[in-house]
């Protein structure tokens, strides 16, 4: 069921955008794109901060703007999280919380100020000043503001763009929980790959104003009509579920619809979901099982397309049960192998990085 959906026909002086979209009422849809594609226009759309020219938007039923109406962005149930985590510099952390929760009628209070501050795990910052805060810390009590409107839509613009990468690795799981544990539907935008793969559960293409793509991430990573399968960091998405742990090798087994992959990594609780980003530059091919490798995932598969990458490379498509999967081998190779679809192979998987617990 759609939360978020309806279209904009958006002119400025230099710059048009035409869109019409339907978004899923969980988990985190990213806008990803080029600088100057639209991206943070969309966002500004939809808050209600740049009236449209032409334009519809109902969120959970309720019209937001038609032909004739256009309710206000104090009016509408959204948070939005900005680039530089704009706080009150004259007030706490505990104050700035306190700002958004006091403003929301208690009636449509779904987020207590505890839930938002363990979430976040701002208690050890509350009686602080916003000058005493790293930019990820400020970045998490913008994030604290905006869910404690009990909002029906999370808008995030860019939010870790000002940070250093150490911040950022900080900062991404709390999105990640923002949109899991306290269920609301996060439009988040972005131009870092990375970010995307980690947070993502939909995609948005967005390219000189419009909207080339939609789709479920992992279909839209592995989907060769699409620039992001033939790029130089393609990759694949597997989710799965932790099924045991060694602890003498330090290795999870994770099991997927496709079979099991054994990764480094801690001691995560049995059941857990998790994600595991496989870059395709990680995986070779072979016909036969190999008696002995060092390489612990050697998994069947079915060749499903190939497509050139380069001069000298060929991305190949696999499917491991229902699991799509990328593999970059070198041309020479795949002529030696005489790759053919439908053909039946085995994966040897160098590296799956687990990309984020769900």
């Amino acid at each position: 069921m759609s939360l978020v959906q309806g279209q904009f026909h958006h002119t400025s002086s230099a710059f048009t955008l035409d869109v019409q979209f339907a978004f899923a009422g969980m988990g985190v849809t990213a806008l990803f794109g080029p600088s100057g594609c639209g991206k943070t226009t969309f966002l500004r759309l939809m808050a209600g901060l740049d009236m449209c020219t032409e334009g519809e938007l109902l969120v959970s039923g309720r019209a937001w703007q038609t032909t004739d109406s256009f309710l206000p962005p104090h009016l509408r149930s959204l948070g939005y999280v900005f680039q530089n985590g704009q706080l009150f510099e004259h007030l706490n952390v505990q104050q700035n919380l306190q700002f958004g929760f006091d403003r929301t009628p208690k009636s449509e209070r779904r987020i207590q100020l505890q839930q938002a501050v363990e979430l976040l795990q701002l208690q050890p910052y509350l009686h602080r000043s916003p000058r005493q805060l790293s930019g990820g810390q400020k970045q998490r009590v913008a994030m604290g503001m905006a869910i404690l409107r009990s909002p029906q839509l999370l808008l995030m613009d860019e939010p870790l763009s000002g940070l250093d990468e150490v911040s950022k690795s900080e900062i991404l799981p709390f999105i990640s929980q923002l949109a899991h544990e306290v269920k609301i539907p996060i439009i988040y935008v972005s131009h870092s790959l990375d970010e995307v793969v980690r947070l993502a559960d939909d995609l948005v293409l967005m390219d000189e104003g419009r909207f080339v793509v939609h789709g479920s991430l992992s279909q839209v990573l592995t989907d060769f009509a699409h620039p992001l399968a033939l790029c130089e960091n393609a990759g694949s998405l597997v989710q799965a579920q932790v099924k045991s742990y060694d602890q003498q090798n330090h290795l999870l087994c994770l099991g997927f619809p496709g079979g099991e992959f054994l990764t480094p990594g801690n001691e995560l609780p049995l059941g857990e979901q998790v994600r595991l980003r496989i870059m395709a530059r990680d995986v070779s091919l072979t016909l036969n099982q190999p008696d002995s490798s060092t390489i612990l995932n050697v998994l069947p598969a079915k060749l499903m397309e190939m497509r050139e990458y380069g001069t000298a490379q060929t991305m190949v498509k696999l499917h491991l049960g229902e699991t799509a999967l990328l593999a970059r081998i070198t041309r020479k190779s795949a002529q030696a192998l005489d790759l053919q679809p439908n053909m039946n192979v085995y994966v040897q998987v160098k590296s799956a990085v687990l990309s984020a617990r769900r």
